[in-house]
């Protein structure tokens, strides 16, 4: 399971231009060995949800998203966070899944893991092995919202990492850095999950 989800970690890290050690990361793995895990195509008899994992009612089809990782953020919304002139960096292709960055003084990355069809129950599995921090957050018309990393560094770095589950088998990751002159303004895994209710708003038609 570390290995797997590990590959989301290489296609933010490739986002972020490995510009911070954790923040921004889908997933832990990358400072250490990885033991074997169940092949992507050996999970679709597994349960899911998994016990304990909240139920997606309404899934939402997320493929022209994937193909285009850059729309996930409209170019007013991301004006609106990071300002005028962002850096942009699209991944379509990436290592975990499509995604893309946006990098001012803040950072923001929207990543579509595509490694398995475990969804949130991926992410569940790994809370306390693999995720000492997971703090599950207020789901957002429904679906269910996740802090996660192997550190907690909203303090200390103005990061924060979250999954939000669109389907039980699929999910959008959304990560954050904040600008140093607004570190601790406000809790970053909350400012990640309001980028997330305007992906989520995206991806349901809202543009």
């Amino acid at each position: 399971m570390r290995r797997v989800l590990a590959l989301t970690a290489v296609a933010l890290c490739a986002l972020a231009s490995c510009s911070r050690t954790t923040a921004g990361r889908a997933a832990p793995g990358e400072r250490s060995g990885q033991p074997s895990s169940p092949a992507p195509n050996s999970t679709s008899a597994e349960q899911v949800p998994g016990p304990g994992v909240p139920k997606v009612e309404s899934p939402i089809d997320a493929a022209r998203f994937k193909q285009n990782p850059c729309g996930a953020l409209t170019a007013a919304q991301v004006s609106d966070l990071l300002g005028n002139s962002p850096r942009v960096k699209p991944e379509p292709h990436g290592a975990g899944g499509p995604g893309c960055g946006w990098f001012a003084q803040a950072q923001v990355a929207v990543v579509f893991p595509d490694i398995n069809d475990l969804g949130l129950t991926s992410f569940y599995r790994a809370k306390d092995r693999v995720y000492p921090f997971f703090l599950p957050l207020a789901p957002l018309d429904g679906y269910p919202v996740v802090a996660y990393g192997e550190e907690d560094h909203r303090a200390s770095r103005g990061a924060c990492d979250i999954a939000m589950g669109i389907s039980d088998h699929e999910t959008v990751v959304v990560s954050i850095t904040q600008s140093p002159a607004h570190k601790g303004e406000k809790d970053p895994c909350e400012s990640a999950r309001g980028i997330a209710e305007k992906v989520l708003g995206n991806l349901r038609g809202g543009h």
